[in-house]
């Protein structure tokens, strides 16, 4: 008897996975802010470089004591990191004229002023991380994205050694019961305020969400399992539901009890070898180009704040789209061709002339969602493919690798200094790489989730078909 036949003895998706959906998606609620605050926690506003013994210049204006102090770019602007050594009176005369040479331009010696008219203080700011310390800002997102990735593998081997409500508690327990403390220790000013606030959303507790009925069978718990099968019943109004605990025993897995794995097991087949390694590259791939748009909400001809709106709200069509195409075209092609159609819009936008804001601000948005597809069907694929004694080793892995590109995609908008569209030209390329690997990978559309590494080996055999589950045949009848 596999588990699916189970779960349609206790009314398959009903009233019970419903609420616990719903739970589950208050804590997703507030997921998103902590990935792209950076946008506006490290936003770096206009700048110049501050100008000494500018109280002397009394009968001059701010443009005229910025004209005589601040070197100018071809385009006419100022420039954020370089001042003149002594002012330059003659070009009050004629503004037009350029320095006679170079030796009289240096970098900011005093520090810098910031228009503070979108901003009042941002990470940038208040510790001048601009100019020759841009780098160090970027690396705050950088620094982020490396502590999710120790979570990532951290807590995908706790709950796969122990079990997932445990691992989860315990990484709940410390922020719990310091929570009001933080809070009042980071909100007194600017960004943290932002920063602390989007702790403050609820997040729903872990005891209200049961464990792994799969998982618990899988490990031989099988008291625990058959509690929340009965609750699971009873919820979706199949009373007459009366399994006992010895027949879950007779439920098939390949993992037997006191038996396991480590991420080492999925590198020690040829068949988990080959699907860990494509879907690693394709979550990296993801992860990389999403991140990287996401941190990229200047350049279209829309303030930052309606870019992320916009970027937002396309998400939530770009879920529903790709949630009825991974069922007419497959998880593998919807996988592939979202990726690669991130990229090419990404390209695009490198050819297309910054004049035609309205066209570059459609061809982002049409990226982003994209993108998100991407996102969406690599964590419903990835499920499908890894068997259930190794499903949470193998997201773990893949949420390691792909928290490997969110850190790296930060860091790529430093190569605008060697040349001013590299950045675009690298995301595009690693989108359309990783996405072309997803075609290695197996389809699971209308396939039996595998149980033990033996039903992932067997699958990919010459000659073997694995036969739908009983869902997909009624569907088609």
């Amino acid at each position: 008897m596999k588990f699916e036949d189970l779960l349609l003895e206790i009314g398959g998706f009903g009233r019970f996975q419903i609420l616990i959906l719903f739970v589950l998606c208050l804590a997703r609620i507030n997921l998103p802010m902590h990935f792209l605050l950076h946008s506006f926690l490290a936003a770096t506003p206009s700048h110049h470089c501050a100008i000494p013994h500018q109280e002397a210049f009394v009968n001059l204006t701010m443009e005229e004591i910025l004209l005589i102090s601040i070197p100018r770019e071809p385009d006419g602007t100022f420039r954020s990191c370089e001042m003149f050594s002594q002012p330059q009176f003659h070009l009050l005369l004629n503004s037009s004229l350029q320095p006679e040479n170079d030796s009289i331009i240096q970098n900011c010696q005093h520090g810098w002023v910031y228009d503070h008219s979108q901003f009042t203080s941002t990470i940038s700011t208040q510790w001048d991380l601009v100019c020759e310390q841009r780098g160090l800002n970027q690396a705050t997102a950088t620094f982020f994205f490396i502590g999710v990735t120790i979570g990532a593998v951290v807590f995908g081997y706790l709950s796969d050694r122990f079990d997932p409500f445990q691992a989860v508690s315990s990484g709940q327990c410390p922020f719990h019961r310091e929570d009001p403390l933080s809070l009042a220790r980071a909100m007194y000013v600017g960004w943290k305020t932002r920063s602390a606030n989007r702790n403050a959303v609820f997040s729903p507790r872990s005891r209200w969400v049961p464990e792994s009925a799969r998982w618990l069978i899988a490990n031989g718990k099988v008291k625990q399992a058959h509690k929340h099968l009965l609750r699971c019943a009873r919820m979706n109004g199949m009373k007459d539901f009366a399994l006992s605990p010895e027949a879950l025993r007779t439920i098939t897995t390949d993992k037997k009890p006191g038996e396991s794995y480590s991420y080492i097991s999925l590198f020690r087949t040829p068949v988990l070898r080959k699907i860990s390694l494509c879907s690693g590259a394709v979550w990296f791939g993801v992860a990389f180009s999403y991140y990287g748009m996401s941190m990229k909400l200047t350049g279209f001809g829309l303030n930052m704040y309606l870019s992320q709106f916009v970027f937002g709200i396309i998400e939530i069509p770009a879920k529903v789209i790709v949630y009825v195409l991974v069922n007419r075209i497959g998880r593998r092609q919807s996988q592939a061709w979202s990726l690669i159609l991130t990229g090419l819009c990404i390209g695009a936008n490198i050819i297309i002339p910054e004049p035609f804001t309205s066209l570059r601000s459609v061809v982002a948005i049409t990226g982003k969602g994209l993108s998100e597809a991407a996102f969406t069907t690599v964590f419903l694929y990835t499920s499908e493919l890894y068997p259930t004694v190794l499903r949470q080793n193998g997201m773990g892995y893949t949420s390691f690798v792909a928290r490997l590109g969110g850190a790296l995609a930060p860091l790529v908008f430093l190569l605008d200094e060697v040349w001013r569209s590299l950045p675009e030209v690298t995301y595009c390329g690693v989108a359309v790489c990783c996405g072309s690997v997803a075609f290695l990978l197996p389809e699971t559309l209308n396939v039996r989730l595998p149980e033990g590494i033996e039903d992932v080996e067997k699958t990919q055999l010459p000659g073997m078909v694995t036969p739908p589950p009983p869902w997909a045949a009624r569907s088609s009848a």
